[in-house]
């Protein structure tokens, strides 16, 4: 383990190993195993990514079709879970529901000691997967518009066209299939972020992966971490014109409010993610013959360039992108979710492979003495 520095949020310190994932090191600037992260959204279908950050390699053939559906198979809510989506109301945030959803399963299939089935893990990790695009668009269509959907789906065969078919009662376009794929594989993993790191603490202490995954989507929930996408469509949705974007931009800028989707953490000079999922928007905006909004985004972009030089990260074009496919704003986030959980899952089963409790210290910054004053004393 390498030693830990003081400094804020832990900012550019190391706090652990991982074989999982690159960032901001890498030529392409972002890896999986290796992969560089615009050969994976260009060629790998999500469940090839899952499978590769599970279970360490590409799969073959017959690994893939084998995969696939065991997925397939893994779709379906057990009865109580879906009784248990339904009592949660229209308003509620839908992370969490996404929260409750994990939570609840683990109660009805709970993960054996994974100290005496090595394996089961991945079994968990597997119908986490299938099941959490199913269990918030089971949530939304029933809350929203009364339709008890079928989240078995046995006819369609990726996640990404499962999860648009749940949400529109059709199957998608073969565009739509593979804008969403891309997404699904460009959030699916992104090294220690805060909450990938959360799972990880919360498997340091050997607990079990529903409560893992269950503590990365309170982290996720965070709008500092996961709601940027969701933040972005708020802002640039009553904007008509490239023109009234910059101007309502540059007084947000003015009066120093926070522009949700641009700069990061870790790249410096740009999110290798943005370029991709924008090109997916700009087809999707060709697509519906829009007019607005894909340019609002683009200006936006320049502008925060040329007053800050701060960059689109993955999430400002993911809005345009998820709009343009009929997607509600409020589910942006939780389709994060069903992507990362691969690489909080992953994370989970290395923390556990060679496990020390992830215990840090603090720099006290409080007095040194306290001098005790009786109650009837105290001002």
């Amino acid at each position: 383990m390498t030693k830990i520095l003081s400094g804020a949020g832990l900012r550019g310190q190391s706090a652990g190993q991982t074989a999982l994932c690159t960032v901001g090191k890498a030529s392409s600037g972002l890896t999986y195993r290796g992969y560089g992260i615009d050969v994976l959204a260009s060629k790998a279908s999500f469940e090839e990514v899952a499978y590769l950050l599970l279970y360490g390699a590409l799969p073959n053939r017959t690994q893939l079709h084998n995969y696939e559906q065991k997925l397939m198979s893994l779709r379906s809510l057990p009865e109580e879970l879906k009784a248990v989506l339904e009592l949660i109301p229209k308003d509620a945030h839908p992370m969490d529901v996404m929260r409750t959803g994990c939570s609840f399963l683990g109660n009805l299939e709970p993960e054996l000691p994974f100290e005496k089935q090595p394996s089961l893990g991945l079994h968990t990790a597997d119908r986490l997967i299938a099941t959490l695009p199913a269990i918030v668009v089971y949530w939304y269509r029933f809350s929203h518009d009364g339709v008890r959907v079928d989240t078995h789906n046995m006819h369609v065969q990726s996640l990404a066209g499962h999860f648009l078919t749940m949400l529109h009662d059709v199957e998608p376009s073969k565009l739509h299939t593979q804008v969403m794929n891309a997404s699904l594989i460009l959030y699916a993993e992104h090294e220690f972020n805060a909450s990938t790191f959360t799972a990880r603490v919360c498997a340091s202490t050997m607990s079990d992966m529903f409560s893992c995954v269950t503590g990365g989507i309170g982290s996720l929930r965070g709008p500092l971490h996961g709601g940027a996408n969701e933040a972005a469509m708020d802002m640039i949705e009553p904007w008509k014109t490239p023109d009234e974007a910059e101007a309502e931009l540059l007084k947000k800028l003015a009066n120093k409010e926070m522009v949700m989707g641009f700069g990061h953490a870790i790249y410096s000079e740009s999110d290798p993610r943005n370029e991709i999922i924008k090109q997916w928007s700009k087809k999707l905006s060709e697509e519906v013959g829009d007019t607005c909004l894909y340019a609002v985004s683009e200006r936006c972009e320049a502008v925060m360039w040329r007053e800050k030089k701060l960059f689109c990260n993955a999430d400002f074009f993911h809005a345009s992108a998820y709009r343009f496919m009929g997607i509600p704003t409020k589910l942006f986030t939780p389709i994060f979710v069903c992507a990362r959980v691969t690489g909080w899952a992953a994370h989970v089963m290395e923390q556990r492979a060679n496990n020390r409790i992830i215990r840090p210290s603090a720099d006290y910054i409080g007095p040194d003495h306290a001098d005790w004053v009786a109650l009837d004393q105290r001002p």
